[in-house]
């Protein structure tokens, strides 16, 4: 009978799991419609440029945005919580379109671009004209987040696939549409983004809209007001803020390596493989927080039994001639840039290998409510790269990209220990508490 359930678990686990991990990969081929339209264009270089400044800021408020997708899926439970979660939300948008507005409106945006981000003096115009697109994409994208945690705690993650699927389809359509008209702009990738995002939150918002009228009015596990949100949700846009900064650190230190553009070129090309490949398992910690505390012997199987696949396939890939065949045929390199992405692939098993138990504890600490941990993980993870980094520019410069991919592996190594000592704590202490509960209510029988 126990094996029985068992099975059934497990399947409920791949059920609720793949999906999840169909939508985070399918994501990642909305911006290569973007790109292989942008492509097309007459100025091709000049607008791909202007468009990759423009996104890489988005991606920093659009992150912060992200985050209520994790927040709601741990905090709301009742139409009351999911009522608290909507109006936070409203502020949350509301305060990240102010700062956009005053980027995009504002001589502000000229300095962050010309001056932090390097663009040349005629680019800024264009920078700026795409990111007032990408404003409402913040508002859609962040919409959508709070819907889809609904959606998640719900276990229909299904939609999550099927609003990704009509969302690509849609955006293929505005790029032909684009293509055909000879009308390619960065504000049109701009464009083909926001219609994507909008269509996935429409059909976000519908099922979660729907979900949440079978709530109940009042859950045990209530949220009672939205500082308890601001609680849970503040520790995760920090540490986000602390990892936004490992980019860029990364950039500057390959930038002073013995081959620069080799390096860099790489870092980007491996790292590109290495994403795509961790993009299916992005979602692990929402098993976590949703399956953890019933299930939590099947749980940890199932986590050993997948976590180590995104290790294999990366291994795959590094020590068998089919991560050349992959890298040469369908990403494009060749020559003496192929060698050295295959060596910086081959560090990033590491990462690899790392990463989904991260996800696993950073899923519990969720689970726990104790996100606060996050910000000492996340600046272990930071510290470390950094001081990889600093190591290999000044003691193996010639190992050019691969020394971007070492200071993130370490890194990301350096966060799992960190994040698994204060789990461990956090567990030792609950399972202490329970011992204490059980010996209460014994002593409480007996004494009848």
């Amino acid at each position: 009978m126990s094996k029985t359930k068992e099975e059934l678990s497990m399947k409920s686990l791949f059920i609720f799991f793949i999906p999840l991990g169909l939508s985070a990969s399918l994501m990642t081929l909305s911006h290569i419609i973007i790109n292989s339209t942008l492509v097309r264009a007459d100025n091709s270089e000049f607008i791909l440029a202007s468009y990759a400044i423009a996104m890489s800021l988005f991606g920093i408020t659009e992150r912060l945005g992200n985050l209520l997708r994790q927040t709601c899926s741990s905090l709301v439970r009742d139409k009351n919580s999911y009522k608290l979660m909507s109006h936070f939300s409203f502020y949350l948008i509301v305060g990240l379109m102010l700062v956009a507005i005053s980027v995009a409106y504002t001589p502000a945006g000229d300095f962050i671009f010309a001056k932090i981000f390097g663009a040349k003096a005629n680019m800024v115009e264009d920078i700026k004209g795409i990111y007032q697109v990408l404003i409402f994409v913040t508002i859609f994208s962040a919409s959508r987040c709070l819907a889809q945690g609904v959606i998640i705690y719900n276990r229909q993650t299904k939609w999550l696939t099927i609003g990704m699927v009509i969302r690509l389809a849609a955006m293929y359509l505005m790029s032909l549409y684009f293509i055909h008209t000879d009308n390619i702009t960065g504000v049109s990738g701009a464009i083909i983004f926001l219609i994507g995002m909008m269509i996935e939150f429409l059909i976000s918002f519908i099922e979660a809209k729907s979900l949440v009228r079978k709530m109940p009015e009042k859950h045990e596990l209530q949220i009672e007001s939205k500082k308890s949100i601001l609680k849970f949700y503040s520790p995760l846009m920090l540490s986000s803020v602390i990892v936004v900064m490992i980019g860029p650190a990364i950039n500057v230190y390959l930038g002073k390596t013995a081959d620069i553009e080799l390096a860099i070129a790489s870092y980007a090309i491996a790292m590109s493989v290495t994403q795509l490949i961790l993009s299916f398992f992005l979602f692990f910690h929402q098993i976590v927080i949703n399956f953890y505390g019933e299930h939590n012997a099947i749980l940890k199987k199932f986590l050993f039994l997948i976590g180590f696949t995104p290790f294999i396939l990366v291994g795959i890939l590094s020590y068998t001639p089919l991560g050349g065949l992959f890298l040469e045929h369908v990403i494009g390199v060749n020559g003496r840039l192929l060698d050295a992405s295959v060596q910086v692939l081959k560090v990033t098993m590491l990462m690899a290998l790392v990463f989904p138990f991260v996800d696993y504890f950073n899923g519990l600490l969720m689970f726990y409510k104790r996100t606060k941990i996050t910000i000492y993980s996340q600046s272990a993870n930071f510290v470390v790269t950094l001081i990889a980094l600093i190591i290999g520019v000044k003691y193996a410069a010639q190992w050019n990209g691969a020394i971007g991919a070492i200071g993130l592996s370490l890194g990301l190594l350096a966060e799992l220990i960190v994040v698994s000592f204060f789990v461990h704590a956090i567990e030792a202490k609950e399972d202490k508490l329970n011992r204490f509960r059980i010996k209460g209510l014994f002593r409480a029988g007996k004494n009848r």
